[in-house]
């Protein structure tokens, strides 16, 4: 979102936490560079559920072109007037853009001390900030590492009552092919990061 702050030190398990977040981020932010679709070429997962998703997403990556994956990016999510998804949790929760959702967290952005980067025009609450915020959280960037307590509020606020259909919808949708495992990789992530939540905090 804003200028990076000095990283800290997490916990493993936490660092790839948001190394996926980040990861999802990049990916839902913009269309993918050449060298971001190269890095998703040598993933590699085990043989879970999430595992397969990133092998799969490797997979697709390794036989698309920035140029195609540009296209099916725009085709998605920008298209003409609108693309095939609006990847914003104020349309997700409540069927309008820019509602009640949005103030709530811009509110809870300002408490967090996250800023808005300058050259952002999005609404903040599309998936791809709300995972960049996310990573932050997890990593420090926004001041000290958040508590547990803070990311799980955060999360079952902003990111748990939506984000699952999001990545479900992009899974399915018609003009996905290198976005359908960024779909499943995002929907088996968040239903982890859910469960978690609700065991641990």
């Amino acid at each position: 979102m804003g200028e990076a702050a000095p990283q800290f030190e997490v916990a493993e398990e936490d660092g790839l936490r948001a190394d996926l977040y980040d990861l999802l981020g990049a990916l839902l932010s913009r269309p993918p560079s050449a060298d971001l679709l190269a890095q998703v070429a040598e993933l590699d997962g085990d043989t879970g559920e999430m595992g397969r998703a990133v092998n799969a997403l490797a997979r697709v990556a390794r036989s698309t072109t920035q140029k195609a994956a540009e296209r099916e990016f725009n085709a998605l999510f920008i298209g003409l007037g609108r693309g095939e998804l609006l990847p914003y949790a104020s349309y997700y929760m409540t069927g309008f853009l820019h509602e009640r959702p949005l103030a709530v967290l811009r509110n809870d952005m300002a408490r967090l001390s996250i800023a808005r980067a300058p050259n952002v025009y999005e609404p903040e609450d599309n998936i791809a900030s709300l995972c960049e915020m996310m990573a932050g959280l997890i990593r420090g960037r926004f001041g000290a590492p958040a508590s547990l307590v803070t990311q799980k509020d955060f999360f079952n606020a902003h990111v748990g009552p939506w984000a699952g259909h999001f990545f479900k919808d992009l899974e399915g949708a018609q003009g996905s092919v290198l976005y359908a495992p960024v779909g499943a990789l995002g929907r088996a992530f968040m239903e982890i990061e859910r469960e978690a939540f609700r065991m641990g905090a």
